[in-house]
């Protein structure tokens, strides 16, 4: 949804060139490479997420350890993406705490989450294919 709902659009040729041509008020070095890592994670996010779910369908093995790895580097590409953020000054002024909420909810569901698909005898019964 994020996909498409903000990045699709931010890479329309009017956008690009506002946020990445140096004549540009809007300009910042920093917008260029963060939208572009933006919408390289969430493709291939979204590619990893489908193949999770036909795991998890198929009741594979290999989903408790496809799920931990969905956990653990959604936390590490907000907190990757947060950083990169905070260096563009504009970016900056529009943060409205929502990212920070944000990654303190995927620290809560890493916290819950991930000890679950390491130590429920249920997910090991589960998926055993």
């Amino acid at each position: 949804m994020q996909l498409f709902q903000y990045l699709v659009p931010s890479l329309t040729t009017e956008t690009w060139e506002l946020i990445t041509s140096k004549q540009s008020d809007y300009y910042h070095p920093w917008w260029g490479p963060v939208l572009i890592f933006e919408t390289v994670y969430n493709v291939l996010f979204l590619v990893f997420s489908v193949y999770t779910l036909i795991t998890f369908y198929r009741k594979k093995s290999i989903f408790p350890r496809l799920m931990i790895m969905f956990y653990s580097v959604s936390l590490a590409v907000g907190i990757i993406d947060y950083l990169l953020l905070l260096q563009i000054p504009m970016a900056v002024e529009l943060e409205d705490g929502s990212s920070l909420k944000g990654i303190g909810r995927t620290i809560l569901t890493c916290a819950i989450w991930i000890p679950y698909f390491i130590k429920s005898v249920r997910v090991h019964n589960t998926f055993v294919r």
